[in-house]
């Protein structure tokens, strides 16, 4: 069978290549950083990237990553809301300000008036009466600026709360694919780098990363609008499948992940077996007067944590299999550092010890 190119896992491999020789740290946000680079989807960001010259430290890294991926570094959007929050804040300390400067000058009102009293007997047409038509006046004029002041502080914090929500929804939509409203690739990463929150003791999980085979060609053939109709069907399947205690993502074209808290290796393979039954069964119907699509295929690469020492090479070494999948010519299965398998619909797992990959 002629083996089929995956761009999309050749430049995963670049990518992963890359970063070892150029000595830049496996960290999630640099992973993104380099792919964008090596994509080639943002010309600038390229050009910036290779003026770096060979050596590429982490400030100079995270000085790009500012610039073309802010939500990495959430400088922008935070700096704002933090200058509104500020700009608010100082104008409702004015407003106390004006409070108090207030209450001082109501105060030597009453004060005043409480001297005449002592002093004066006769209360018509004495300086007491006028203190009192002052004290009057004082009184009304300190009830409307007390409702000014209350009505300003409702004000002031409405903003303050539109404000929070905004950033709420930004930061939400940071983790969201807009398309299939799976979570996105920076809400894998995050999940991930959970997972070697302790790098001596990681949590047991395994990671699937599928495409959909063809998905270039189905994209050219049927149109834009047909192949985002695909990706959303996709990704209701992966999840219903992955349920509420596991992840499922989109990555970006047709390439998904699956976060699954179980190092069952039956388990994760019921899951994968069950994804790819569902889209083989799914009626996927294009543009061209109803005309179906056909069988649709997903080739997978599986890692467990075990088998990484950190997040990058967990996620590298699923990219890895996942190539290993496509060089196949699809429709395949495979499971990093086994090698002992037969390739039938997907990957029927042996009993024996994990080891690296092609052992």
């Amino acid at each position: 069978m002629q083996q089929m190119k995956n761009p999309a896992a050749s430049i995963a491999l670049r990518v992963a290549t890359a970063m070892h020789q150029m000595g830049i740290d496996g960290l999630p946000r640099n992973y993104e950083l380099v792919y964008e680079a090596y994509s080639g989807s943002n010309p600038e960001l390229v050009r910036d990237f290779i003026a770096l010259g060979k050596v590429k430290t982490q400030e100079a890294l995270d000085e790009l990553g500012r610039k073309y991926l802010p939500h990495q570094h959430e400088d922008g959007l935070l700096s704002r809301q933090n200058g509104q929050v500020r700009a608010e804040m100082s104008n409702f300390i004015s407003l106390l300000n004006e409070e108090k400067i207030s209450l001082t000058d109501y105060g030597r009102v009453i004060g005043h008036a409480s001297r005449t009293i002592l002093t004066e007997a006769d209360l018509e047409g004495t300086p007491l009466g006028q203190s009192i038509k002052m004290l009057k006046a004082a009184t009304e004029k300190r009830a409307h600026q007390n409702s000014n002041v209350v009505r300003a502080v409702v004000d002031k914090t409405a903003s303050l709360a539109d404000m929070q929500r905004e950033a709420e929804e930004a930061e939400a939509a940071k983790f969201v694919d807009p398309l299939t409203r799976l979570a996105s690739r920076r809400a894998f990463n995050k999940a991930v780098a959970k997972i070697y929150a302790n790098p001596e003791m990681p949590a047991l999980c395994g990671v699937a990363i599928g495409e959909i085979d063809d998905y270039a060609r189905i994209q050219e053939q049927m149109g834009p609008t047909v192949a985002e109709r695909l990706l959303m069907q996709v990704g209701k399947v992966l999840e219903a499948v992955s349920g509420g205690g596991d992840l499922a993502c989109r990555f970006d074209g047709g390439r998904f992940g699956l976060l699954l808290y179980t190092s069952d290796q039956d388990e994760i393979s019921r899951v994968v077996d069950l994804v790819r039954g569902k889209l083989k069964a799914s009626a996927f119907v294009g543009s061209n007067g109803g005309r179906s699509m056909g069988q649709l295929s997903m080739s997978f690469g599986i890692c467990f944590s075990e088998q990484a020492p950190n997040a990058f090479d967990f996620t590298n070494f699923a990219e890895k299999a996942l190539s290993t999948s496509k060089a196949a010519g699809g429709d395949t299965v495979t499971v990093y550092g086994a090698s002992d398998y037969v390739s039938k619909d997907w990957l029927l797992y042996k009993k024996k010890p994990l080891g690296g990959f092609g052992a």
